[in-house]
C-alpha cells in the first residue's frame, strides 16, 4: 500500500477526486445499459401463438348405415346320402362314376357280376313253370272229382284228396313265384343307382372287390346343396330370423351370398354358441369343409359418421381433435361403431355441429393452435353414390 504524501491535505484532495471519477464512470455505464435494454423490443404477453399446422376441418355427417352381424363357421353338405350294396357276396365288376361327378336320380353308379344271379333266376323260372303244370293237373283232377261227387262214383275221401292236392299245387306255385320275385330283386341289386340328384363326395368302391351286403360304396351330396353353419353367440340369436340375407368371404378371396334357412333349437353348452344354417348359392368356389367368415344383413339405421382419418386411436380409445373458435384443438374421446368404407360411425362424445380436424391429427397435441384451410366442397354425385 503506498504511503500517503507528506502533505495530508493534498493527499485527501487527490483521493476525493479519484473516487468522484470512479462514481461518474459507474453512473455513465448504468445509463448506457439502461438505454440499450429499453431499445430491445420485448414480446407482448398477449401476442398470438404461432399456428402448429394448417388443417382442414369437417363435421359429422348423417348417413344410413346397414346393421350387420359377423359370424364364423364351416361349410358342409345340406344332406349326404350313403350309397351301398344290397347284394351279398358278389364281385364288383364296374364303377362308372368318381368323386366330383354330378349324377341324376336313378343313374347307374356301379355294377356287380350278375352271371350267378341270372342263372339262379333262370332256375327259379323253370321251377315256376313246373309248379304251374302241377297246378293245372291238380285243378283238372279236382274238377272231375266235383263233377262225380253227385253220382257217388268217388268216395268223399277221394274227393277231398283231389281238392287238397289242388290247393297244395296252388300254394307251391305261389311260393315259387315269390322266389322268382326275390331273385329278380337280387338281380336288380347288381346295379347300384343314385338315390337322388347330387354330387359324388366320396368313393370307396374298388373294381374286383367281393363285398358283403350293406357295404358303403359312395357318398352323395344331395342335390349339390351346401350350407354355411355359422356359430352365433346366444345373445345375438334373437336378432336373426329365417330369410335374412348373408354374405360370405371365402379363403381364396371370393364371395358368395346365402339366405338363413333355420336356427338350431339348442345351444352348445361349452361354447354358448348356436348354429345358424345358411343355404348358399351354387358356385364352383364353394367346397364342403371350408371355413368361412360372413355377415348377416339385419337392416339399416341412421348414424353420424366421420372420415376414418379424423379418428385417432390412442391408448386403446378413439379420439378426435375438436377445433374451437380460437383455432385451438381439444382432444375429445368418442365412441365408435360400424365402419363402412372410409367412414366410421360416431356413437357418442360429439354432436353433428362439432368441428374436428379432418386429417393429420397424429401431428397435433391437445392445446395446439392450427390454421384452418378451406375444405373442398363435396361433389353431389359422390355424395349420392355414397
Amino acid at each position: 500500500m503506498p504511503h500517503p504524501p507528506a502533505n495530508p491535505r493534498a493527499w485527501r484532495l487527490r483521493w476525493l477526486l479519484t473516487a468522484g471519477a470512479v462514481a461518474a464512470a459507474v453512473a455513465a455505464i448504468a445509463v448506457l445499459l439502461g438505454t440499450r435494454a429499453d431499445a430491445v423490443p420485448q414480446p407482448a404477453a398477449d401476442a398470438a401463438a404461432k399456428p402448429a399446422l394448417t388443417v382442414t376441418t369437417t363435421t359429422p355427417r348423417r348417413e344410413t348405415l346397414p346393421q350387420r352381424l359377423a359370424a364364423n363357421g364351416n361349410i358342409a353338405a345340406w344332406q349326404e346320402a350313403s350309397v351301398g350294396t344290397e347284394a351279398n357276396g358278389l364281385r364288383l365288376a364296374e364303377v362308372r362314376v368318381n368323386v366330383g361327378d354330378a349324377v341324376k336320380r336313378g343313374q347307374v353308379l356301379a355294377t356287380f357280376a350278375s352271371a350267378t344271379v341270372e342263372a339262379d333266376a333262370a332256375q327259379i323260372r323253370a321251377t315256376v313253370a313246373e309248379a304251374e303244370a302241377a297246378l293245372a293237373e291238380a285243378a283238372a283232377n279236382a274238377q272231375r272229382a266235383r263233377d262225380l261227387a253227385a253220382s257217388g262214383a268217388l268216395s268223399k275221401q277221394q274227393i277231398e284228396q283231389y281238392l287238397t292236392a289242388e290247393r297244395t299245387a296252388q300254394a307251391r306255385l305261389e311260393a315259387q313265384r315269390a322266389a322268382a320275385t326275390a331273385q329278380q330283386l337280387r338281380l336288380a341289386q347288381t346295379r347300384v343307382v343314385a338315390p337322388d340328384d347330387g354330387v359324388i363326395s366320396a368313393r370307396s368302391a374298388t373294381v374286383g372287390a367281393v363285398l358283403p351286403a350293406g357295404q358303403e360304396l359312395f357318398r352323395l351330396i344331395r342335390r349339390g346343396r351346401l350350407e354355411w353353419r355359422a356359430e352365433v353367440p346366444a345373445d345375438d340369436l334373437a336378432r336373426l330370423k329365417p330369410g335374412l340375407p348373408a354374405a360370405l368371404q371365402l379363403p381364396g378371396g371370393a364371395s358368395v351370398s346365402g339366405k338363413l334357412r333355420m336356427l338350431a333349437p339348442t345351444i352348445d353348452a361349452q361354447t354358448r354358441n348356436g348354429i345358424a344354417y345358411v343355404d348358399l348359392a351354387a358356385t364352383p368356389a364353394v367346397r364342403a369343409g371350408m371355413f368361412a367368415r360372413g355377415e348377416f344383413e339385419l337392416g339399416s339405421t341412421p348414424a353420424l359418421t366421420l372420415p376414418q382419418s379424423a379418428v385417432q386411436l390412442r391408448d386403446g380409445f378413439s379420439y378426435v381433435l375438436r377445433v374451437g373458435t380460437d383455432s385451438k384443438v381439444t382432444q375429445t374421446k368418442v365412441g365408435t361403431g360400424r365402419r363402412i368404407g372410409d367412414r366410421v360411425e360416431i356413437t357418442g362424445g360429439i354432436d353433428a355441429a362439432t368441428r374436428v380436424v379432418a386429417a393429420g391429427g397424429g401431428f397435433l397435441v391437445d392445446g395446439d393452435t392450427v390454421r384452418i384451410a378451406d375444405a373442398a366442397a363435396p361433389d353431389p354425385a359422390v355424395q349420392g353414390a355414397r
